[in-house]
C-alpha cells in the first residue's frame, strides 16, 4: 500500500493472530483521527479553528499565535532535552487556558467552532469508527486538545458519531451555569506528558478495556507512543502518522513506531488490519 513503511513484519504478523474481543484503540486525535492539511492548508489542531476563525475577542487570535510561535518551535525543536520540553509545554498550555479564558471562551464557541469545514476526519476514518462499533471494540481517544474534552465530543456529535463505544480522556474546563469557562481542570495533557496520563487512572474506562490486551495504538508525534504507559498489554501495534517533512523525520519514527502512514494519507491500512482479524 503506497505511503505505508512496515517498520516491523514480525510484530505485524504476531497482531493478526489476536483475537478480536481482545482488542481495543488507543489513538490521538488531532492529525491523527483529523487529517492534517485541508485544500493545502495546514491545520495544527482543533485549537487553531477557534484561532483563526475569529470567535473570541478581537486580539486573542494574536496572542494565541504569539504563543504558538514561541513554544510550537521548542516542541520541535530536537536539541532540547525532553524535561525541559514538558515543562515548556506545561506552561504553555496553561497560559492558552488563561488566555481562553480572559477571551470570554463558551460552550457555544466551541460547538460553533467544531462545525468548521476546515475539521474533516482522516479518509477511512469514519469507516474505522463504523468497524469499531460493529464489533463492539472500545476507542479511547488521549487527547491534549486545547480546548479539551468539550471539543472531541462536539465534533463527533455534530458529524453523528459520537458512538457508544468511544470514551475520550482530555483536558476539560469548569463552566459557570451560563456556559462560560471559568477554569482548566488539574492535570493538564499536554503533547509530553502522556506517559503520566494513565487509562488506568480513569476507572470507568479502565474497566471497558483491562481484559483488552491486544492494542492497536494511532498517532501523530513521537510522544504519542507514551499513551500506553501503565497499561499492562499483551500485544501491541504501535501506528504513526508522519504527515509532513517524511524524509526529515523518518528515521525518528522507525525508532517507535512499528507502521508508519506518511504524507496525510488515509487510515484504510488500519481498517484492512482489522477486517482481516474479524474474518480470521
Amino acid at each position: 500500500m503506497e505511503n505505508v513503511i512496515i517498520v516491523n513484519q514480525n510484530k505485524l504478523e504476531e497482531f493478526k493472530k489476536s483475537d478480536i474481543n481482545n482488542i481495543h484503540v488507543l489513538a490521538d486525535f488531532d492529525r491523527t483521527l483529523t487529517q492534517a492539511f485541508v485544500n493545502g492548508k495546514k491545520i495544527a489542531s482543533l485549537i487553531s479553528i477557534l484561532r483563526d476563525e475569529n470567535y473570541l475577542t478581537p486580539d486573542y487570535p494574536e496572542k494565541a499565535k504569539a504563543l504558538f510561535e514561541k513554544y510550537h518551535a521548542i516542541e520541535m525543536d530536537f536539541n532540547i532535552s525532553l524535561e525541559e520540553k514538558k515543562e515548556a509545554m506545561k506552561e504553555w498550555w496553561t497560559k492558552h487556558f488563561e488566555l481562553l479564558i480572559a477571551s470570554g471562551l463558551e460552550k457555544k464557541d466551541i460547538e460553533e467552532a467544531m462545525k468548521s469545514s476546515n475539521l474533516i476526519l482522516r479518509e477511512g476514518v469514519e469507516e474505522l469508527l463504523k468497524i469499531l462499533e460493529a464489533n463492539n471494540i472500545p476507542l479511547i481517544i488521549l487527547s491534549s486538545s486545547g480546548i479539551g474534552k468539550e471539543s472531541i465530543i462536539s465534533y463527533l456529535k455534530y458529524r453523528e458519531l459520537l458512538l457508544n463505544n468511544i470514551q475520550i480522556i482530555s483536558n476539560y474546563f469548569n463552566w459557570s451555569e451560563d456556559g462560560r469557562a471559568l477554569s482548566a481542570k488539574e492535570p493538564i495533557i499536554h503533547g509530553m506528558n502522556k506517559n503520566q496520563t494513565n487509562v488506568n487512572d480513569f476507572p470507568e474506562i479502565f474497566e471497558k478495556i483491562k481484559e483488552r490486551k491486544d492494542v492497536i495504538l494511532l498517532g501523530d508525534s513521537l510522544s504519542d507512543v507514551d499513551m500506553i504507559t501503565g497499561f499492562s498489554y499483551n500485544n501491541l501495534i504501535k501506528i504513526g502518522f508522519l504527515n509532513e517533512d517524511v524524509e526529515e523525520n523518518l528515521e525518528r519514527y522507525k525508532e517507535v513506531y512499528d507502521i508508519i502512514i506518511t504524507n496525510d494519507s488515509s487510515i484504510d491500512f488500519v481498517n484492512n488490519l482489522l477486517n482481516e482479524i474479524i474474518v480470521s
